[in-house]
């Protein structure tokens, strides 16, 4: 049997699940994951490797009207994404009835010719799974899928038949990475977003959207790893809100994200985190850049 090779993208809005369905095909915490919306908010690869080849999973940014140069440039990822990938799987929330946001999604998977699968995710969630059938007529109707098939990327029911229906599509050809690789994506970068990870879960509904982290100093010493990151906000205010009385918000945030920093490198780890207010870094293409969130 030939060796087969490719890249997949996933492709949904926002909480439909991509990046526990990336964890998941990985078995590993490779992107972060959050009730809150516009998590992801670059393109995170993973990549699973068997004896039948190697998929790239490419999750990207949840699909939504940019109103940001920030979310203008997380949209360019999203069609880079799916136009350059082998096959895109467009993850569906299934416990959500359709709407605008969803005819969004398809008139965007219209502009990309790209082979596509339809994944209702969260079955695990339904109460009845005749509740399927009008949302896989509604996507069926606009645009040609390859196969559908729905999952539950929490338990894991359905994405042994994901994967094998995958290896179909992908073409023959040498693995792109690795064997034992399950990311490109540096450790620097994983920690800033484990960082970020906590901070979602710490503040309230308007900060996730106005928060960024880099990840500035990593030093290795013998017995310990020390790390420091940068968090940014727009306001002093909001520098008020993360830190909370006598910094303890922060604190609580650095504790959380230094148990996931150590569980990732396998070590001890001191994590510094500071806090800067930099007005209108979303519209700010320089701080972007040093952000890594790139156009495309």
């Amino acid at each position: 049997m030939p060796y087969r090779s490719g890249v997949v993208a996933l492709i949904g809005r926002p909480n439909a699940g991509k990046s526990t369905l990336l964890n998941k095909l990985v078995r590993e915490k490779i992107a972060i994951v959050s009730d809150k919306p516009q998590t992801t908010r670059t393109r995170i690869s993973g990549i699973v490797t068997r004896a039948e080849g190697q998929i790239v999973f490419l999750d990207t940014p949840g699909v939504h009207k940019p109103g940001y140069e920030l979310n203008r440039r997380m949209m360019e990822t999203v069609v880079n994404s799916a136009s350059s990938a082998d096959l895109a799987l467009l993850v569906v929330d299934a416990t959500e009835p359709s709407g605008s946001g969803d005819r969004f999604v398809i008139e965007m998977m219209k502009r990309v010719g790209t082979p596509a699968f339809l994944v209702p995710n969260k079955v695990d969630a339904l109460p009845k799974k005749s509740r399927l059938l009008p949302l896989i007529s509604f996507y069926t109707a606009e645009r040609e899928f390859g196969e559908v098939i729905p999952i539950s990327a929490l338990t894991g029911d359905g994405l042994e038949l994901l994967i094998e229906k995958v290896f179909n599509y992908v073409p023959n050809g040498p693995p792109l990475y690795p064997e034992d690789a399950l990311t490109d994506q540096p450790e620097r970068t994983i920690v800033a977003e484990l960082v970020r990870e906590q901070i979602l879960e710490a503040t309230a509904q308007e900060m996730p959207y106005v928060t960024a982290v880099v990840t500035e100093r990593w030093e290795d010493a013998e017995n310990i790893t020390k790390i420091h990151c940068m968090i940014y906000v727009e306001k002093p205010s909001q520098r008020a809100i993360l830190l909370g009385r006598g910094g303890i918000r922060l604190k609580e945030i650095g504790s959380r994200a230094r148990i996931e920093t150590e569980r990732l490198l396998g070590r001890r780890v001191f994590l510094g985190l500071y806090v800067k207010a930099r007005e209108h870094w979303r519209d700010d293409p320089r701080t972007l850049n040093e952000l890594g969130i790139s156009e495309g």
